[in-house]
């Protein structure tokens, strides 16, 4: 489980093709040396296992439910990844609650400058519209953000500098697509309002 506050950013510095999946490596400019194989790590928003660390490094496989999902499938050597280790008990909820579980990938339609913030609108599918709400919590490449507006197929973010400085946001623009989580709390209240 994490909170979509982001500890860090890396780069990929590997991209290996396996039976059906992919086995990526992430440079980490958070604490590695700790990093224990076994240890879930959310990468851009997916809860990925380590599979090996050193220090300033780790290497994680990704699944082709993983692939299907997000945007892992795509990752280059180079490009940033978001950062967060999975909360221990007696951690600060900063954010909101984030499993690391993506629903699907959304897509930058517009960017522009309002005040200090950037406005990013951001373009979804259709299943999740029910759980998009104004003011509610999303997670967008793992970073823990609220929703400005809603409209039929798109939101509206208000993205502070210290958050468009601190993750891998400063390197996206229009038409880059994004890892998106909703509110597991919503997803539970349908489960029962169906029975």
């Amino acid at each position: 489980m994490f909170t979509g506050i982001i500890e860090g950013v890396g780069r990929v510095v590997s991209v290996e093709e396996t039976n059906g999946g992919r086995r990526l490596g992430a440079s980490a400019d958070l604490a590695t040396d700790g990093l224990d194989t076994g240890e879930s790590v959310a990468v851009n928003g997916a809860c990925m296992t380590v599979v090996s660390s050193q220090s300033g490094s780790f290497v994680f496989d990704v699944s082709a439910e993983s692939l299907r999902r997000t945007t892992l499938g795509a990752f280059a050597e180079g490009d940033a990844v978001n950062l967060e280790r999975s909360l221990k008990f007696g951690d600060r909820l900063g954010g909101h609650i984030v499993q690391g579980h993506v629903d699907a990938t959304g897509r930058i339609t517009s960017s522009r400058t309002a005040g200090n913030s950037q406005i990013l609108r951001v373009r979804f599918p259709e299943r999740m519209r029910p759980y998009i709400v104004e003011k509610g919590f999303i997670a967008v490449d793992g970073i823990s953000l609220t929703v400005v507006q809603k409209g039929t197929s798109t939101f509206t973010l208000s993205v502070i500098p210290f958050t468009l400085e601190n993750t891998n946001l400063q390197e996206k623009g229009v038409r880059d697509r994004v890892n998106l989580e909703i509110d597991i709390i919503a997803k539970y209240v349908e489960s029962l309002m169906a029975r």
